[in-house]
């Protein structure tokens, strides 16, 4: 029963923090807000991040004040816990800066070193995925599952570019040009985060990107997995949110996916 009850709060929380965060997104959407530049160029971060952190992590800490946080921009909140709130208060700030709606408030739950809910909330097209290892992936509490697609030349896949490395061997522009050369659709969102969750949806048969942080994609891998989908690292291993590769697909063309990211052709 105490399970059961940590398990509801813990839910509701994440669900709270999440529209709290979005919230505040809505609310300065398209307005004057001050904009700054992080290391790299394009690498943005505006008040309306620190805003909307601020309201996740009030929301978080009333309710479990010692539970482990990583935030985007607050980094780590280090508590003896086995919980980890791993928190992404805007993923797609260059989207959000420029007044284009593809961008969301990212929050994955971690527990002992595995990931246990995830929730994805974009306010602006209202839709909010959730999911809870073992409990499966919903869409505005409606369930969600992967597409059925079973071959990469028949597919439709999301990326991103990384600000860095662009430029080395196999790297985002040399995979792209070769799915893109084969006339396979490839997208670029700006949202790692919303990447993920159309994958699970089924809009997106894949996704792959080549350097991702753990808020980026901790809340999205589980929708994925619980959606019924696969996600590994670059070369088809396990994957966890702390190192950078990423590859999610509907598991019907992952090895083709892997094979093609690796330097195979399509």
């Amino acid at each position: 029963m105490q399970t059961y009850i940590c398990r509801m709060l813990l839910q509701q929380t994440l669900i709270k923090a999440t529209e709290a965060g979005a919230a505040i997104m809505k609310e300065y959407f398209d307005k004057h807000f001050t904009v700054s530049n992080k290391e790299g160029i394009n690498n943005l971060v505006t008040e309306v991040d620190h805003k909307s952190e601020e309201a996740i992590l009030n929301v978080i800490k009333k309710e479990f004040p010692d539970h482990y946080i990583l935030s985007e921009e607050a980094g780590e909140i280090i508590q003896e816990s086995e919980y980890k709130w791993i928190i992404d208060p805007i993923d797609g700030t260059v989207n959000y800066a420029n007044g284009i709606p593809i961008c969301c408030v990212s929050i994955g739950i971690e527990k002992n070193g595995k990931m246990q809910m995830g929730a994805v909330f974009n306010p602006f097209i209202n839709e909010f995925y959730f999911a809870e290892r073992g409990q499966g992936a919903t869409l505005n509490n409606k369930k969600i599952s992967v597409s059925n697609k079973t071959e990469v030349i028949k597919s439709c896949l999301v990326t991103g570019f990384p600000y860095t490395y662009l430029d080395t061997p196999n790297g985002p522009l040399q995979v792209f040009e070769k799915f893109i050369r084969k006339g396979i659709p490839v997208r670029r969102l700006g949202s790692a985060a919303i990447d993920l969750c159309w994958v699970a949806a089924g809009r997106f048969d894949g996704f792959y990107e080549h350097k991702l942080s753990a808020w980026d994609s901790a809340a999205g891998f589980i929708i994925v997995e619980e959606a019924g989908g696969k996600v590994t690292d670059l070369t088809g291993k396990y994957y966890n949110p702390y190192q950078p590769g990423l590859i999610a697909t509907n598991g019907k063309i992952h090895d083709e996916v892997v094979k093609i990211v690796n330097g195979g052709e399509v």
